[in-house]
């Protein structure tokens, strides 16, 4: 009698047991991430995705050197090519700085020449000769140095674009890495920023072309190239950035447009 109802409690306890770990396996928190989306529909044709058309490079120009803005040759709106002035700085100091260096070298050459012929004749030492050619030297160094300083007083575009906006005028007062005269944006060529789902990594190889379109602003579709594919996923969302680089010659899209990639199979 007692076998029997200790068989009995046995088969009841392990009945249950068989069941949870039976299920376990099926159950949500078994099967890992979400249900991984198609990078393609049916049929096997092109993936579209949105995407955002920005500039390929943004600059803050500022100056390296403190001093009162004399002029500012930019507005927004005004297309800048590399090695333009967008502004200058008050330099009148600075210009006359380089004019005395200038007659000091002039003045050294000279003497320098005059006393080569007292050399060769032997009416002055060697060690007289080699201090004036030396002082010939530095009165170039000198204005080297005083040519590069007044240089810094003219801020000049790195790039060609376009101004995204003007921050100072003349009169204004200008701090060394503090104070932005403008922002500029290169638009030649234009980043196309896609976040893609990670499904689409392995297919996805930097210099592949896409189509991009940016309808209704502008008809057709467009080349654009991939340049960059971020190797972390983000976890939380299952999607991975990709930028693509479009031409823009004429800089005639605008950034900040809205558009849509397809990426062909």
């Amino acid at each position: 009698m007692f076998s029997r109802s200790m068989v009995a409690v046995v088969a009841l306890c392990s009945a249950p047991f068989a069941v949870a770990q039976g299920s376990a396996p099926g159950s949500p928190q078994w099967q890992g991430a979400a249900p991984a989306v198609s990078s393609a529909p049916a049929g096997g044709g092109a993936r579209t995705l949105e995407c955002l058309v920005e500039p390929s490079l943004l600059a803050n120009i500022g100056s390296s050197v403190d001093g009162v803005i004399e002029e500012v040759g930019v507005d927004r709106g005004d297309r800048v090519r590399k090695g333009q002035v967008v502004a200058r700085l008050r330099s009148g100091v600075e210009a006359a700085a380089v004019k005395l260096s200038q007659a000091q070298v002039e003045f050294a050459q000279r003497r320098a020449e005059r006393n080569e012929t007292l050399f060769k004749k032997q009416l002055i030492s060697a060690q007289e000769r080699d201090e004036m050619v030396t002082e010939v030297k530095l009165r170039e160094e000198e204005l080297n140095r005083n040519q590069e300083t007044l240089a810094l007083r003219t801020i000049v575009s790195p790039l060609d674009g376009v101004v995204v906006e003007r921050k100072l005028a003349p009169g204004e007062f200008i701090r060394a890495e503090k104070s932005v005269v403008a922002r500029l944006a290169q638009v030649n060529p234009l980043n196309v920023e896609v976040i893609a789902p990670a499904s689409m990594f392995g297919s996805l190889r930097i210099g592949m072309t896409a189509r991009v379109s940016l309808a209704p602003y502008f008809p057709g579709t467009y080349a654009a190239k991939v340049v960059v594919v971020d190797k972390v996923i983000d976890a939380a969302s299952g999607t991975l950035g990709v930028r693509l680089q479009m031409p823009n010659p004429d800089n005639k899209i605008p950034a900040g447009l809205k558009c849509s990639v397809s990426f062909g199979r």
